[in-house]
């Protein structure tokens, strides 16, 4: 093999200068010694795109290397790896597609569009001999993507159960925590930063099915797409589902879920009883955490801020240097893992799992038996079940039950028919419960 001619400069170009975006472009800026020694070559940011024209103005980007224009970027022969920090699927993917077919590195953070459109991007990144690198997509610091691929790929993995969402978790910790109501929690979340102006993304679970849809097609090989993912958000809990959660020895999480058995997969997103015992059951405010199950390695838990300026432009700082890296000792990254076609996510309704039932009911002799028999006409057995209130104006009662094991097919069609019985007033809630890792 002859000596490889090495490069005396990479150069970068960067669309999108928000939070995440002018983060990435200080540290480069600001960091350009400290990369030039771990490259190998100098890194010089040679273009930043951003619609703002305002962001041309500020004291981090040079007046000559700003552009409003991403395709002044993409075109640029010069430009050798691409960093796309818009996010949403358009234009990003084509952004992303293009910078590719023109033979460029591509680094992003860009969870959505690697959720929908992920293997055929890595397909295409291989044709070309190129790196899309995504480290940022999935717990924004938190190292998690590069393990998956490389050191726990040896590992049958039997499940991934995730904190993914900061948003999310910072507001059930408030609900838990100082009991608050979800609407206040989310508000103090918005005035913090922590939460959007529209939050729908965050608390409807979007955000973590897309993060989800990207671990488990790592994890188990399997082309898993955002649409493939059941998911759920926290806006129907309530305060005194905590309280319930808390008397049961249980927390709240949205979790997002991946399990796979022989040749079933399952893919899911919706708040969860955790037992209180788990550690994932004790991540609160806008931490993270991801547990991944392998068969050598046992239960492993990777842990931290999983979103902001910083620890996001650390990752994609790393995916940067990866990629100058790989450009500079002239070897194409290695191919991507081959994803097994023939297996299928099965559907939400095939689940079964233990589940959290919170209703009002009429305050009358007779009732729980009706609810019992709704029950037990669809082969779902009661655990346990306690009457917690009594509201003698309205002559209601407030119940709790919680459920052995049961599909969800059947508590779904169970909960359609109870909606119809006059003694049922309310379905307050109902909840999955999980209980992996108990003896």
């Amino acid at each position: 093999m002859g000596d490889v001619t090495k490069r005396e400069g990479i150069s970068v170009g960067l669309i999108g200068l928000g939070v995440v975006g002018s983060g990435v472009a200080r540290i480069l800026l600001e960091k350009a010694d400290v990369i030039a020694r771990q490259v190998g070559a100098t890194l010089t940011l040679r273009r930043a795109a951003d619609l703002d024209e305002a962001k041309g103005h500020s004291s981090l980007i040079p007046p000559h290397v700003f552009t409003t224009n991403a395709r002044t970027l993409l075109e640029d022969p010069e430009i050798d790896i691409v960093v796309e920090l818009i996010g949403g699927e358009a234009p990003a993917e084509g952004f992303i597609r293009e910078a590719i077919a023109r033979g460029k590195y591509v680094v992003t953070a860009n969870k959505e569009v690697l959720a929908k459109h992920g293997p055929e991007l890595l397909a295409l990144a291989d044709e070309h001999r190129v790196g899309l690198f995504y480290e940022a997509s999935v717990g924004g610091g938190i190292p998690v993507i590069a393990p998956l691929k490389r050191n726990l790929q040896v590992n049958t993995i039997s499940a991934i159960h995730a904190i993914i969402n900061g948003t999310t978790n910072y507001i059930l910790t408030k609900m838990e925590k100082d009991g608050l109501e979800f609407s206040t929690a989310l508000k103090e979340a918005q005035d913090l930063g922590y939460a959007e102006a529209d939050p729908t993304s965050d608390v409807e679970g979007y955000d973590a099915a897309y993060k989800l849809a990207i671990l488990a097609t790592l994890a188990f090989r399997v082309d898993v797409r955002a649409k493939d993912v059941y998911h759920e958000g926290i806006s129907r809990l309530a305060y005194q589902d905590f309280r319930y959660a808390k008397e049961l020895g249980y927390a709240i999480k949205l979790l997002a879920i991946a399990t796979q058995e022989g040749d079933s997969v399952q893919v899911r997103v919706h708040p969860t009883f955790v037992r209180e015992d788990l550690l994932l059951a004790k991540v609160d405010g806008v931490f993270n955490a991801i547990q991944v199950d392998g068969d050598l390695t046992g239960p492993v838990i990777f842990y931290g801020r999983g979103a902001g300026s910083l620890p996001t432009a650390s990752a994609i700082i790393g995916d940067i240097i990866q990629a100058a890296q790989s450009i500079q000792l002239g070897l194409p990254p290695g191919p991507q893992p081959k994803l097994d076609t023939s297996r299928k996510v099965t559907p939400m309704s095939d689940l079964r799992t233990r589940y959290y039932m919170r209703m009002t009911i009429a305050d009358s002799s007779g009732v729980l038996a009706q609810f019992a028999k709704v029950l037990a006409d669809h082969s779902i057995s009661i655990s346990s079940a306690i009457q917690t209130e009594v509201d003698q104006s309205a002559n209601t009662a407030e119940i709790v039950v919680m459920t052995h094991p049961a599909q969800e097919a059947a508590v779904q069609s169970s909960l359609e028919e109870m909606r119809s019985l006059e003694v049922i007033k309310e379905i307050g809630n109902v909840v999955r419960v999980e209980d992996w890792g108990a003896e």
